[in-house]
């Protein structure tokens, strides 16, 4: 008897720093069972081989931020029976979003010495601002075990089942005290969905919004408790422009406090 086909899996990379890629990779024992389950087809971080698409599932890292991303993300799509976006760049934009809220001309003038020589895009966009995506993965990075959860779904067929519930759970599940009733520290753990194990506030530190708003989110509320912890105007548009600057939620709450 034939052996069943293996799905096959492609790995792609846009603007991005590659962190959401290191996190399949740093899966270690459990990359084992993926490779035994998907072949790996498409991956440039982890192997030069290179087997052509169509791929029956496409991970991709990166916002757009050139005209020829721009037009390779539809081959990407075009190739890819199922597209799964991956970590804060590809979902929101990333820390490059930030570009949008300024002139792009002005920094490259001041980093580049022949500007002209720069093929780029005035804004830097989510994958789904330009195709249609499947699932999206958050968090900067990801969770290397919501990562395994999204492909084991694919596998079978299901839909993916991550979190949508705030640090703040993460918080009590590891008994850390509430840094902003404690310390009077701003966090914006309370708006941003679990992923990270809550890592800053057990060190003393407020939740920095790596992993993008909450399900339903009440950011209007916590922006008014962060100006009663006396944080101004000009610092809560920089607390909800960071690594998810383009998410819905967040982006209108800056927008808010920049009028």
């Amino acid at each position: 008897m034939p052996s069943k086909r293996k799905p096959t899996l492609a790995v792609w990379k846009f603007a991005s720093c590659d962190g959401c890629q290191l996190s399949l990779l740093d899966c270690e024992d459990e990359l084992l069972a993926v490779t035994g389950a998907l072949e790996i087809a498409n991956f440039v971080e982890a192997s030069r081989a290179v087997a052509k698409g169509p791929y029956d599932l496409s991970l991709v890292e990166g916002s757009i931020t050139t005209p020829h991303d721009a037009e390779r993300i539809h081959a990407v799509r075009r190739s890819s029976k199922y597209l799964v976006t991956i970590g804060a760049c590809a979902t929101a934009g990333g820390i490059q979003a930030l570009r949008n809220f300024k002139d792009v001309r002005e920094f490259t003038s001041i980093v580049y010495a022949r500007p002209e020589y720069i093929d780029t895009l005035s804004k830097s966009t989510p994958i789904s601002d330009h195709v249609r995506v499947d699932f999206e993965l958050r968090g900067c990075p990801i969770n290397k075990q919501q990562l395994l959860e999204v492909i084991s779904a694919f596998l079978n067929g299901r839909k993916p089942n991550t979190p949508p519930h705030s640090v703040c759970v993460e918080c009590k599940l590891r008994g850390t005290v509430c840094v902003m009733v404690a310390h009077a520290t701003p966090c914006l753990g309370p708006a941003t969905q679990a992923g990270c194990g809550a890592i800053c506030p057990a060190y003393d530190r407020g939740c920095y919004g790596c992993f993008g708003p909450k399900e339903t989110p009440n950011t209007k509320s916590l922006a008014a408790r962060w100006s009663a912890l006396g944080v101004g105007e000009k610092d809560l548009v920089r607390t909800f422009r960071g690594f998810n600057a383009l998410a819905p939620a967040f982006r209108k709450e800056g927008d808010d406090h920049e009028r």
